[in-house]
């Protein structure tokens, strides 16, 4: 969608009817001020709309990208247009979980169209008795199994890179790509 010059949109606010007796006549005047308003349409009906292009949902094509830089969402030009918007849409929430099982495997759903599941705590222990002994050191590896969702493959090059931006840098991960959900997983979703 362009914001430039529309040739026929017409100004909710013609300069010429605004200007000073003197010149409401004037025919120069009026051709002037007709080609400001030319100009000015545009300008007008994107501020009219102001709140339509802060929406993710209905904003235009061009403005996702900017709207998921403003809040740290992940855009993909590749991507359909509906995903770029719902990942827009979905960044702060997805924020809020990021670094966590339940954030990697709702990353993946929803970026890479995968199902997921991850085992292993990636190295995190903890104890929730007071002055008891540490528990023993954890490995520190996490494994996530994917396997196909919303699209009929894999693309396993996509998951790694996901994976890569999402997990904690101190986590060793494996990535396991299934064919079918694994047996006893339940809904596939990491907690």
């Amino acid at each position: 969608m362009s914001r430039a010059a529309i040739p026929g949109l017409p100004s909710r606010h013609p300069i010429g009817g605004q200007l000073p007796a003197l010149y409401a006549e004037d025919d120069f005047a009026q051709r002037f001020t007709a080609g400001l308003d030319t100009v000015l349409a545009p300008v007008f009906s994107t501020l009219d709309n102001l709140p339509a292009y802060l929406d993710p949902r209905v904003a235009p094509a061009d403005f996702v990208a900017w709207l998921a830089s403003w809040v740290g969402g992940v855009d993909d030009p590749r991507w359909p247009l509906e995903l770029r918007r719902e990942a827009t849409v979905r960044a702060m929430e997805l924020h809020r979980w990021r670094g966590t099982k339940r954030g990697l495997v709702e990353a993946l759903q929803l970026i890479v169209g995968v199902r997921a599941e991850v085992v292993g705590d990636g190295g995190a222990v903890w104890s929730s008795t007071p002055g008891s002994e540490l528990p023993p050191a954890p490995d520190a590896e996490i494994v996530v199994r994917v396997w196909p969702g919303r699209e009929a493959t894999v693309e396993e090059s996509r998951v790694h890179e996901l994976i890569r931006a999402l997990v904690p840098v101190h986590t060793r991960c494996r990535v396991e790509v299934l064919s079918t959900a694994p047996s006893g997983s339940g809904s596939g979703e990491g907690e």
